[in-house]
């Protein structure tokens, strides 16, 4: 059962008709890329001075302070660059959106990329932080 033709997409996206929805569905969507670059920004950051968190930590207590090898330093600044790939991809993606839309062409409908982009690289992240621990345990 076909649910939409190409014919109905077109007449859907149409400018003299578009439907105002369509458009506020595609900001909430550039909002969500938004708040999760902001998210993977401050979670960069918080990874990244983890390390100086441990010194402190470690000073206050008069213990040795093991060697650090300054790991989260470079994973938090690899999720901060995420996070501004993030945002950059998403003004991106909306800019072309609408502009496409105004022209009263048909928007593809593919995968997004920016969200395949981001689940592969935090994937890719996640599995050097697990192999960073295992080595390091």
């Amino acid at each position: 059962m076909k649910f939409l033709s190409r014919e109905k997409i077109t007449a859907f996206f149409h400018p003299e008709k578009a439907d105002p929805r369509v458009f506020w569905a595609k900001e909430r969507t550039f909002l969500s890329w938004i708040r999760t670059g902001l998210a993977l920004m401050g979670f960069g950051f918080v990874v990244a001075r983890f390390n100086l968190f441990l010194r402190v930590i470690q000073a206050r207590a008069d213990t040795p302070s093991p060697a650090h090898s300054g790991w989260s330093m470079w994973f938090g600044t690899l999720l901060v660059l995420m996070g501004v790939l993030v945002q950059m991809m998403a003004v991106f993606d909306y800019t072309r959106f609408v502009s496409t839309v105004k022209r009263g062409e048909t928007p593809d409908l593919k995968p997004s990329l920016l969200g395949i982009g981001v689940a592969s690289g935090l994937g890719l992240i996640g599995l050097l932080m697990a192999v960073y621990l295992v080595i390091n345990h």
